[in-house]
């Protein structure tokens, strides 16, 4: 029997989707494993992630794929965001799991998400997430972190 985090039912209780508005959106791994040390894994996920940008359903603002979860700020368009997140896991598990030549889960169930208000600049959050790395103490610069993008550069 799987066991979920205690409150993880909580993750979905009030959400919405709201087409315009700008969502940050957290992400793990299942077990937390540190697939994505393999930035050659990580990038299979940033692919997803580009898919759901050019198909028109999500603005990608800002990412940083850590090496055992996602950060993603993005602006939601056409489609629920949960759907857009079922999109992008379930493409990357079987990407993933295919480079990997494995099976079985590969997210964690659900994932956080934070809404951003209107009058909330983005820029600040998006800083927040690229510097993840350097939080995490992963590199000195943001520069030699790879898996990491933003608009406003």
């Amino acid at each position: 029997m799987r066991r979920l985090r205690p409150n993880s039912h909580r993750l979905r209780r009030g959400r919405s989707s709201e087409h315009g508005r700008g969502y940050l959106i957290t992400t793990v791994v299942h077990g937390r494993a540190p697939i994505f040390r393999n930035w050659r894994l990580g990038r299979l996920l940033v692919a997803q992630m580009r898919q759901a940008h050019e198909r028109g359903q999500v603005t990608s603002l800002a990412w940083v794929v850590m090496p055992d979860h996602l950060h993603w700020l993005v602006q939601l368009e056409k489609v629920p965001l949960t759907q857009v997140m079922q999109t992008v896991k379930s493409r990357s598990t079987l990407a993933v799991n295919r480079a990997m030549n494995r099976n079985g889960a590969f997210w964690q169930s659900g994932f956080h998400d934070r809404a951003i208000r209107d009058n909330q600049d983005l820029l600040p959050f998006a800083r927040y997430i690229i510097a993840s790395p350097l939080r995490a103490g992963l590199v000195k610069r943001i520069g030699d972190y790879p898996l990491w993008d933003a608009v406003w550069l």
